[in-house]
């Protein structure tokens, strides 16, 4: 899925898969704002428009395996599972326990067994899995590029996650690993 055929899917997938469905009953009013709202322990769902953003650039095939990290509420988990459909997979990591089991539940409404939430673990950054991931969405800020997540993706994958204040694109072709910035971005540190 390439272009057009992404934001036609991408928009799709936000019609659908609407806001605030995902969000805590006090932020369901700021549902259609687009800015970050606060979800808990420091945690936000990001605003809509970076999130359209980062699905683009990730140019998610249906069919594909997605690691999510920092999933929180499980919105962007949905909108992937949207985007790969039953024959894909789908697992949204979120480091805060609590966060997870809502996220989880969130998720859960929409009837896609092909997605699930789990919590990360805090010891280790990512899930390897053999053949590593098409793709990976990162919803919160490092301080720099981690090596652990490039390891991750397949041959042929794609990466979108901010690092500082920047929105990076990176690529894996065999050996060969592509990054270009892709514009300035607030997030909630990576932990």
């Amino acid at each position: 899925m390439t272009g057009s055929a992404a934001s036609d899917a991408v928009a799709e997938a936000m019609t659908t898969l609407t806001r605030r469905a995902f969000l805590p009953p006090a932020q369901r009013a700021h549902a259609d704002e687009d800015r970050p709202l606060p979800l808990a322990h420091g945690q936000t769902n990001s605003q809509p428009s970076t999130v359209a953003a980062m699905l683009r650039l990730l140019d998610v095939p249906a069919g594909a395996s997605v690691l999510d990290i920092g999933s929180g509420s499980g919105w962007t988990t949905a909108l992937l599972g949207r985007l790969v459909g039953p024959e894909g997979r789908v697992l949204g990591l979120e480091i805060d326990p609590d966060l997870a089991v809502w996220g989880a539940e969130n998720l859960a409404a929409w009837s896609m067994p092909w997605a699930a939430i789990e919590q990360a673990d805090p010891s280790a950054l990512g899930r390897p899995v053999e053949d590593g991931w098409d793709r990976i969405l990162v919803s919160a800020s490092g301080q720099q590029l981690p090596e652990a997540l490039v390891a991750q993706l397949a041959d042929g994958g794609r990466m979108v996650l901010p690092v500082r204040s920047t929105m990076w694109l990176v690529e894996r072709h065999g050996e060969q690993v592509g990054r270009s910035p892709q514009g300035s971005y607030a997030f909630v540190p990576l932990r």
